[in-house]
């Protein structure tokens, strides 16, 4: 398979706003979206998406994994970047067409098909720096998927930086591309520099985020993780774990921590990335004023392996979905290019 995200389904679902409302989705053939050079996207930004899968079963269906839980969180940046706020049927309807469309394009597990709802501000106006984009265009994009980290190393690497914030506080919460962008220079710095795969944002020495994925440690009876704040996001990845452990025996513990508890749980905790794209990643190392230190013995944990199944047999259908994570997508044409409002 092609390097994940760079491989696309023939079809996208799109829905424009203009004069104050959402225009009916429509599913076109994929092609470059004609927009003008002074669109508000280009100047300030206004730009938020989401990213989750949907999977292929036995029975020939396609199964979307936490689809409401996703559209709320895209409802909530779009209102944090003040965007046209994209009605949670219309875009929850849009995704579901579009999948049906391409349920037969959808990789067998452990592969699937990402899904990638993107909001943009259109309004044509360079000298609206201080006002929102009035206008904007939704889309729905598809992509079948392998692994997210192309390296092939058993564990990830991780630079610990206690001085730089991945993003805004106020912003952190936002699934927005500026995020990105801010945590892009750091972190190529560091491979650059320390040879890691991420960098672990730590700023005033409080244990967040790395660039791409959430945080935890994991013991035999344990998880940690940073209690939710604005300045990072709240992955869907993280709680289905959360909810997944507390069922399976593990003390929850969401608190705020510091780099000093952090190097010390290490030794004795499994530590791990958590996101829709990686699932979960085993840490082996991290590094911190120019030393490479060991978590635990630096090999993937028993406890990070235990509970990424756990997560993967709900998506794959091995396990029942006792949670209502799970919408059902059969396989469909559509004679026109109208979507249905599911």
């Amino acid at each position: 398979m092609s390097q994940f995200g760079t491989e696309f389904c023939d079809h996208i679902a799109i829905a424009r706003y203009v004069d104050g409302a959402w225009q009916a989705p429509n599913i076109e053939p994929l092609a470059p979206l004609p927009m003008h050079p002074a669109a508000h996207v280009f100047h300030y930004a206004s730009s938020c998406f989401e990213g989750f899968k949907a999977y292929h079963w036995q029975d020939g269906k396609a199964r979307i994994f936490r689809l409401h839980d996703h559209v709320r969180r895209m409802q909530n940046s779009a209102a944090s970047l003040r965007l046209p706020v994209p009605e949670a049927d219309m875009l929850a309807g849009m995704v579901t067409d579009v999948v049906a469309h391409h349920v037969n394009d959808i990789p067998e597990p452990p592969s699937s098909l990402y899904i990638r709802p993107t909001l943009v501000g259109t309004l044509q106006n360079i000298g609206a720096a201080a006002a929102p984009s009035t206008e904007a265009t939704l889309f729905v994009l598809l992509s079948p998927v392998g692994d997210y980290f192309s390296s092939g190393a058993a564990t990830l690497k991780l630079l610990v930086e206690d001085e730089r914030a991945r993003t805004t506080e106020q912003l952190g919460s936002t699934k927005t591309g500026g995020n990105y962008a801010a945590a892009l220079g750091p972190t190529l710095a560091a491979k650059a520099k320390y040879g890691v795969d991420q960098v672990l944002f730590c700023p005033n020495d409080d244990v967040q985020e790395t660039g791409a994925a959430n945080f935890l440690l994991i013991s035999d009876d344990e998880i940690i993780t940073k209690s939710l704040d604005t300045s990072f996001l709240h992955g869907m990845t993280r709680d289905s774990i959360l909810k997944l452990g507390a069922e399976l025996g593990y003390k929850i513990n969401e608190r705020t921590f510091t780099v000093g508890e952090l190097l010390e749980w290490v030794k004795t905790y499994e530590a791990t990335l958590s996101g829709t794209a990686a699932c979960l990643s085993p840490v082996g190392a991290i590094v911190y004023k120019g030393e490479e230190i060991p978590v635990r013995d630096g090999n993937p944990g028993p406890n990070t392996a235990r509970l990424q199944k756990a997560l993967q047999d709900i998506q794959y259908g091995l396990e029942p979905d006792t949670h209502g994570w799970l919408t059902e997508v059969a396989a469909r044409e559509f004679l026109s290019t109208a979507t249905s409002q599911a």
